[in-house]
């Protein structure tokens, strides 16, 4: 037992530790084991159906959804693909004023509109809180049934020079970024080990977790992303014998209205200039590599970062 008297972190406990030990999945695990041996029947009804059918098995998403930074436009451009792919319902958490924005009061609207069948929640969480991140898991599980995949996007941007950068400015960024990130994951990933089924957690890191961007200087940023794909590799470590696969995705610079305004015209005319497609990219773009990650499609895809930049990151 644990002298209660000598500072954990100090030499002398370190010492006496007990380290718990990380176990992997096997071969014999039905959570991680292809979907065919798993699934039997499933492997026999390929012989009957017809090619477009497999095709469209192969990226249907099943379950629900928690999308956080959930009235954002790429996010909302991934719940659209969610639900076109089958998703059954969708939790979105985002704070009060980001819900009350004109695009994502129009977005929503019309993904109600086209479908009706579909569960969409808007849950006001600050990621950053575990006892809103707690209550938001616990009202989705509540009233959707389970959580089956879950999207980090929520994440803020701070264009500082390194030497006039705040220790607040620091420490928000990072806040936000990388401990929201960690706080949902790990409240969604204790939830999905107590369902049993599995499931997908992809982060949103950035081509700032791979390069340093240019011209703006952004350190916090940068930083806050290059951990999460820290982040993304132990969990998907730790995680898979669950059945729970984790990645992320890398975006470029997107079209969005974070981008936007004439004071960013000259930067986004140097960002294009030094990306081989010659553009920056629309947020439907990356809707398909959310889809393959969340689908049976990315089954055997764990512990992987997925640039989608046009190619801007080869420079």
């Amino acid at each position: 037992m644990a002298n209660p008297n000598i500072d954990p972190y100090s030499r002398e406990a370190l010492k006496d530790r007990n380290v718990p030990l990380m176990v992997l999945s096997d071969a014999e695990n039905p959570l991680t084991a292809p979907i065919t041996r798993r699934d039997p029947a499933q492997a026999a009804s390929r012989s009957i159906l017809e090619p477009s059918d497999i095709a469209r098995l192969r990226f249907t998403v099943r379950g629900n959804a928690i999308v956080t930074g959930g009235a954002g436009m790429l996010a909302l451009e991934a719940v659209r693909a969610l639900l076109e792919h089958g998703a059954a319902g969708i939790s979105l958490f985002d704070l009060t004023a980001s819900f009350e924005s004109a695009h994502a009061v129009f977005a929503l609207a019309s993904l109600r509109q086209t479908f009706p069948s579909a569960k969409i929640l808007e849950k006001v969480v600050d990621i950053t809180s575990e006892d809103a991140v707690a209550r938001g898991v616990s009202e989705t599980v509540s009233e959707l049934g389970s959580v089956d995949i879950l999207l980090c996007f929520a994440g803020i941007v701070a264009a500082v020079p390194a030497t006039e950068m705040t220790i607040q400015q620091w420490r928000r960024v990072l806040d936000i970024n990388t401990t929201g990130s960690w706080i949902c994951a790990q409240a969604v990933g204790k939830q999905m080990i107590q369902q049993n089924t599995g499931g997908s957690i992809v982060f949103t890191a950035s081509i700032s977790a791979h390069t340093v961007n240019f011209p703006q200087p952004q350190v916090g940023y940068n930083v806050s992303k290059g951990a999460l794909l820290q982040l993304k590799s132990s969990l998907a470590a730790e995680w898979a014998r669950y059945g729970i696969r984790v990645n992320s995705v890398s975006p470029g610079y997107m079209d969005t209205v974070l981008n936007e305004g004439d004071n960013l015209a000259p930067l986004r005319a140097i960002w294009a200039s030094r990306n081989p497609m010659g553009r920056m990219g629309d947020p439907t773009e990356l809707s398909g590599t959310v889809i393959l990650l969340c689908s049976p499609a990315g089954r055997y895809i764990n512990g992987t970062d997925i640039l989608v930049d046009g190619g801007g990151s080869v420079f």
